[in-house]
């Protein structure tokens, strides 16, 4: 159970925070330092050998429906072990996440579950809480892409976000397509085999687990001679020595021969430029120069990077050595008013900083009743807010028996407890 139960405000128990993601989900009690449970988001069915992935954003709705209520109840009743009924939820959302998920996860928290209330808390925005700092330029590597988004004094600026399909599933598909292609594999009965002979396609988890133990993001000199390598338009550019080769086990007796070559190509693809001269590094370029020129020093002096795939080595390092090294061409040295760039160390692993975020505000209690969206407002509405405004408490309905037209709607603060 959560520690100091009951020593909140009113003796209300402490707030359930979920960070819901499309590959992973993070789960634990607000006013903790860490999730209590970090699980893959996705179910089984019997009979199915695959995987359900929970996060989908293209199936029918009751489809959803069912998913989001095994899954949320594996939550509670498995990992967590406490009654949904009693504790307000924060829920940790991307500002790209589809109306339609967001209000299928809502009817399943409020109608199936009954939770008093659901706090809407954007990822980026809770990253800050961890920091102290009202204003900062975040960045968010995470499984299906690479986000960025702008905070001002605490706003959002939504005008001036970026994103790029460039994340963990990227690197999982080039990975995997690499390893069939390249490397071999040992039986025990037969040496070097093919891998495609062997086995005719790689499990995802097993794809990250290779990526995670021995794959890593180059710096920026051996990047720029591996990208010159790969597209040698005019065949001079040599590939510099490549890392050591590494056996990796795999189920029975299979030992798989990954080559080095691999380990450190992978993951160029994060600061490959696209047509469009586009990388997870000018994200963050192109973001700020759409800012007004007068948020633009302070943004860029306060970098914050989120994400799983920011946990890869050398990540952070090769991404301001690709920003400075930007910063310099004459697409941006024109138009930035600044070229000093500084990034924020949070107190948590990239991939628990907006969990951890949504933790701390979760455990202000007072505030955090005021600014959820509760279970009797939406029973009378049926709707949730478009967008989560935390310095404004949601709409409220108030009914005037003295009128017989519709019910009046007016901004008020809760004093649910």
């Amino acid at each position: 159970m959560p520690l100091y139960e009951g020593l909140g405000s009113g003796g209300e128990k402490t707030a359930v925070v979920i960070d819901l993601g499309e590959a992973f989900t993070k789960c634990g009690f607000a006013g903790e330092t860490g999730p209590r449970c970090i699980i893959r988001s996705e179910i089984r069915k019997p009979g199915i050998s695959e995987p359900i992935k929970v996060v989908q954003y293209h199936i029918n709705t009751e489809e959803l429906y069912s998913y989001l209520i095994e899954f949320i109840h594996m939550l509670y009743f498995r990992h967590l072990l406490v009654n949904p009924r009693d504790r307000r939820v924060v829920l940790i959302e991307s500002v790209l996440s589809p109306s339609h998920f967001r209000e299928t996860l809502t009817r399943v928290l409020f109608k199936y579950f009954e939770v008093p209330s659901v706090l809407f808390a954007p990822s980026h925005l809770m990253s800050l809480l961890t920091l102290g700092i009202n204003s900062a330029m975040v960045l968010d590597c995470g499984y299906a892409e690479s986000l960025v988004l702008p905070i001002y004094e605490g706003i959002p600026i939504l005008s001036c976000w970026g994103a790029l399909p460039f994340g963990g599933k990227a690197i999982h598909k080039e990975l995997e397509s690499q390893l069939l292609e390249e490397c071999t594999a040992n039986t025990g009965t037969a040496k070097d085999q093919s891998l495609p002979s062997v086995m005719s396609s790689i499990s995802e988890e097993i794809v990250e687990d290779i990526k995670v133990r021995i794959c890593f993001v180059s710096d920026l000199q051996r990047g720029l001679k591996l990208q010159a390598a790969k597209f040698n338009l005019d065949g001079t550019a040599e590939r510099p020595v490549p890392p050591p080769d590494v056996d990796y086990p795999l189920d029975g007796q299979k030992i798989l021969h990954v080559k080095g070559s691999i380990r450190d190509s992978v993951a160029e693809l994060l600061f490959e430029q696209d047509n469009e001269e586009k990388s997870v590094a000018s994200l963050i370029l192109d973001s700020l120069v759409q800012c007004p020129i007068d948020t633009r020093k302070q943004l860029a002096e306060n970098l914050v990077i989120i994400g799983g795939t920011a946990m890869l080595p050398g990540f952070l390092h090769r991404l301001m050595a690709e920003i400075h090294y930007l910063v310099e061409k004459p697409k941006y040295k024109e138009t930035l008013a600044t070229k000093i760039f500084k990034v924020h160390t949070p107190p948590a692993k990239p991939n628990c900083v907006a969990w951890l975020g949504g933790a701390i505000f979760g455990a202000l209690q007072d505030i955090l009743g005021s600014r959820s969206v509760s279970k009797e407002y939406y029973n009378q509405t049926g709707r949730i807010p478009d967008w989560c405004c935390l310095n404004n408490p949601p709409l409220e309905i108030i009914f005037d028996v003295s009128k017989s037209g519709p019910p009046m709607m007016k901004r008020a603060f809760s004093t649910e407890k």
